[in-house]
């Protein structure tokens, strides 16, 4: 049960950001989105390292010398994975006017929505293998931090949420649908998390190379889409250190309750 209600807290955390369009009249201005995107790629890379990576490699130490290649391998399917789905879907960013992907006919709402939804497939998977992980009894992931992954996640999808429905209510679209706009692309994740657990405790073995394919697509996303977010203009230093307050807390969240 305790699982369950694991992988609905990153869903709740979009949702509340969401949410932002009933409470705020006007649009995130582009400084603060930065620093809030800035804030989520911070999150992210620490999730990567801390919550990911190093479970991978320490899961792997009866391999000796080569304990590293779990991860190794599954960080580059993960990477590849994502290059993948980057370039058959189609998708449009908030800041972009550039459509990504294939041509496609769907309204221009519809491929943001798709954007922020690619963004939340590795950290649906990250969720999910990680309290897979837990379920399983692995020594080295422990309730509490699969719970820190699960709030940094939530923390990092707030901000996610509201730069989602808030750019298309400023585009004119109703509250609600707003809302519900946002909501709809944090909805992969509690199903990554589902389908991911599912699948790993069958495959348990195999635990070692979904932990470092989740963090190869977060460090995707974060390399491909949000650094050149935070780093084009003025004032990019700012972002950069809101990038460093994200890493940060995750850091501390997951070492302390790890």
């Amino acid at each position: 049960m305790g699982a369950f209600y694991g992988v609905l807290i990153p869903f709740i955390g979009t949702s509340l950001g969401a949410a932002c369009v009933f409470f705020m009249k006007k649009t995130l201005s582009d400084t603060v989105q930065r620093l809030l995107t800035g804030f989520a790629a911070g999150v992210m890379v620490a999730a990567s390292v801390w919550s990911l990576l190093i479970p991978s490699i320490e899961q792997s130490q009866a391999m000796g010398r080569l304990a590293f290649l779990p991860a190794f391998i599954g960080f580059w399917v993960g990477v590849l994975f994502l290059l993948t789905l980057d370039h058959v879907i189609p998708h449009i960013h908030a800041k972009s006017g550039q459509v990504e992907g294939p041509q496609s006919r769907l309204q221009r709402t519809t491929m943001m929505v798709l954007a922020v939804t690619l963004h939340n497939i590795p950290e649906g998977m990250a969720v999910g293998v990680v309290y897979a992980g837990y379920l399983s009894g692995s020594a080295q992931i422990t309730a509490a931090g699969a719970l820190a992954l699960s709030l940094g996640i939530a923390i990092q999808n707030f901000p996610e949420g509201a730069i989602i429905s808030m750019p298309l209510r400023a585009e004119g679209m109703g509250k609600g649908r707003s809302f519900l706009s946002g909501v709809l692309s944090g909805v992969v994740e509690p199903i990554g998390a589902a389908l991911t657990i599912m699948a790993a405790q069958h495959v348990i073995p195999a635990l070692p190379y979904l932990l470092s394919f989740a963090a190869g697509a977060m460090l995707y996303v974060v390399v491909e889409e949000l650094i050149p977010e935070i780093s084009q203009g003025r004032h990019s230093n700012i972002s950069t250190v809101f990038f460093a307050v994200g890493f940060s807390i995750m850091m501390m969240l997951d070492v302390a309750l790890g």
